[in-house]
């Protein structure tokens, strides 16, 4: 699965928001444990990629999925709200 990347340069010049990028991907159980309540020991995962830059001196975000913001569920409720057939 690639990774989710946001390039303020990119948003701004190109107008580019939130894209799919990166390479050597990998998703692994990395040695590390935590118990459980039931006494099971589980794995802990590490996601590992390289990005290559494009831009010097840029700000640039990852995320595993896409963002949905406290903004984003708002608006959405809004919207869904304001519907006459909604309602």
């Amino acid at each position: 699965m690639k990774i989710l990347v946001y390039s303020e340069k990119m948003a701004y010049n190109r107008d580019i928001g939130w894209f799919r990028a990166g390479q050597k991907i990998g998703y692994y159980a990395n040695g590390l444990f935590r118990s459980e309540k039931s006494g099971n020991a589980r794995s802990y995962y590490t996601h590992t990629f390289t990005y290559n830059y494009e831009y010097p001196d840029d700000t640039v975000y990852f995320a595993y999925s896409y963002p949905y913001t406290y903004t984003d569920m708002v608006e959405d409720l809004n919207r869904i709200t304001d519907d006459p057939k909604k309602v």
